[in-house]
């Protein structure tokens, strides 16, 4: 017999005494075998790693979590299309987009409560001015027929011409959060005035 064959069968049986569990079933032995050093070195690494994870991004809030992260990037990107879109000109697309940036929605709420609420109440509903929360628009269901109305004004109907006042993007702005009311049905709301606009 070899030396190696020697050796061999020392490891084998040193090995089946240090690991047999003493359990046997249907002839079955059960070995509590020690674990790879690789299988070892995952498990411990995925611990330290989920730690850290947890915090860097949920206690210390250093980074923003890959969720956030994402939406930054979308608002970044809408917001270069929104300034490709200006370039182009005002379209009912842009003003559309422009819903979508949380910023400019919040902006559009602050000059509409400071300009607007006197006729058209802070929540949309009307007062003098048309309810803006239904789906009947009297000139025009399009962002741009809207546009043209806060732009101009309608002096027969009291609405003051807001272009000079606010500027372009302010009133796009305006206009913008305009669709964000649209068909919000608030309570109480003045009757609807105009043509129902098309779904």
């Amino acid at each position: 017999m070899s030396e190696y064959q020697d050796d061999a069968r020392d490891n084998r049986a040193e090995y089946r005494h240090d690991t047999v569990t003493g359990h046997e079933y249907d002839g079955i032995r059960e070995f509590d075998n020690r674990l790879p050093n690789w299988w070892l070195m995952i498990m411990y690494g995925s611990m330290v790693f989920a730690l850290l994870y947890w915090i860097v991004f949920h206690t210390l809030e250093i980074k923003p979590l890959p969720r956030e992260k994402f939406a930054q990037e979308m608002l970044k990107a809408q917001e270069a299309e929104l300034e490709r879109m200006a370039k182009a000109g005002v379209s009912n697309e842009s003003l559309l987009l422009m819903v979508e940036i949380p910023a400019k929605m919040e902006e559009g709420r602050e000059l509409f409560v400071k300009h607007c609420v006197a006729c058209h109440l802070d929540d949309g509903r009307g007062l003098v001015g048309p309810n803006l929360t239904d789906d009947a628009w009297v000139y025009g269901c399009e962002p741009m027929d809207q546009l043209k109305i806060v732009n101009e004004g309608v002096a027969a109907k009291g609405m003051p011409a807001w272009l000079n006042q606010l500027g372009p993007s302010r009133v796009q702005t305006v206009v913008a959060y305009l669709q964000t009311l649209k068909n919000t049905n608030a309570p109480n709301g003045k009757a609807p005035e105009g043509e129902p606009c098309p779904e």
